[in-house]
């Protein structure tokens, strides 16, 4: 085991937000750039530790407490290898029997959120049935409004459509890397929100996430890969080896811990604005480890051939970041810690 010591540029505390309207957004540290006014007004939702300022409250919405179903829609052209990535990662969810630390043990943060019966998010984790749209029915340049396009087609489709589960089915949207979303890069990296009726004809819960590989991975794929603007700081070796894929991973456990928490963008969140909540993975942007905050990502391990990694899946190993435990008010893994066993 190893210590990794990544040097970001710091911002702490929770004072402004990245306004992502209609849906909540993900970038990963770092996203600030040198003599930026965020850097004056805190332009990050992260929270560096526990505080009594947090208010992470319920607001009486649906949480997703029934066993959880993830249909990934596969937009444009994906590397058989790259789909194994991303798909024992949703399997290890659930697989409680994974070294510590594991993915499981992770998602137990997330499961102590529950809605107003007292009932907790599902362990339950499933792999749903999957959609390809290898051929880009959509074109390689979407909008918000053009993805949840993209979901009617997957579950409209004449051939194989994909389930309509509204309560407790998740919408997986994945673009290729030579795909461009409005907003990717410079904004987000991926998002959530629900579907329209008027579009769709359901109200389904949704996640977008982009491969930035080819067209921002400093952005999306940090740590491993470095913004332009921070030569001097060398990128991590991905546990996966597959920086795209890789960092899409921990953007992907930030939006489903958020649609189990906050599907309909009216259950689990701080703040009083529910178009730009700050929701449990918001609030943990960049905290990857014991002791993470500020310019520390936090005690990060290394494998026998140095690439990085936080935490065990069912044969993989992934980085992820870190979610709000709300009982402790603090970023947090699991729920006896990150170091300790028998989680």
């Amino acid at each position: 085991m190893h210590w990794v010591l990544p040097v970001l540029l710091a911002v702490i505390g929770v004072t402004a937000l990245l306004v992502v309207t209609p849906v909540s957004g993900y970038r990963p540290w770092p996203y600030l750039k040198p003599n930026s006014s965020n850097l004056m007004f805190g332009g990050s939702k992260k929270f560096e530790g526990s505080s009594e300022f947090i208010h992470m409250r319920y607001h009486m919405g649906p949480v997703l407490t029934a066993n959880i179903t993830i249909h990934p829609i596969w937009y444009g052209r994906w590397q058989k290898s790259q789909k194994k990535i991303i798909r024992e990662f949703i399997n290890s969810i659930s697989a409680v029997d994974s070294k510590h630390p594991s993915v499981a043990g992770w998602w137990k943060t997330v499961q102590l959120y529950t809605d107003q019966t007292g009932a907790n998010i599902s362990r339950s984790v499933l792999l749903g049935e999957e959609k390809n749209d290898r051929f880009y029915s959509h074109g390689k340049s979407l909008t918000r409004l053009s993805i949840q396009s993209v979901i009617k087609s997957a579950v409209t489709s004449r051939t194989k459509p994909l389930p309509i589960n509204p309560k407790s089915g998740l919408y997986l949207l994945l673009t290729s890397d030579d795909v461009y979303v409005e907003d990717f890069c410079g904004q987000v990296c991926g998002f959530h929100y629900f579907t329209f009726p008027s579009i769709v004809g359901y109200t389904l819960p949704y996640a977008w996430v982009g491969n930035s590989a080819k067209l921002c991975p400093g952005v999306c794929a940090y740590p491993f890969a470095v913004p332009q603007y921070m030569p001097g700081l060398k990128p991590l070796k991905s546990p996966n080896s597959d920086v795209g894929v890789d960092g899409m991973i921990s953007v992907i456990g930030h939006e489903v811990a958020e649609l189990a928490t906050n599907p309909l963008v009216n259950a689990w969140y701080a703040g009083q604005d529910p178009v730009a909540p700050v929701e449990i993975a918001d609030l943990c942007e960049g905290i990857y480890g014991t002791g993470g905050g500020g310019s520390y990502t936090g005690q990060l391990l290394n494998d026998k051939d140095g690439a990085t990694y936080n935490m065990n899946g069912i044969r993989r190993r992934y980085l992820v970041q870190w979610v709000w435990n709300h009982i402790v008010s603090y970023c947090f893994f699991g729920l006896c810690g990150f170091w300790s066993g028998g989680c």
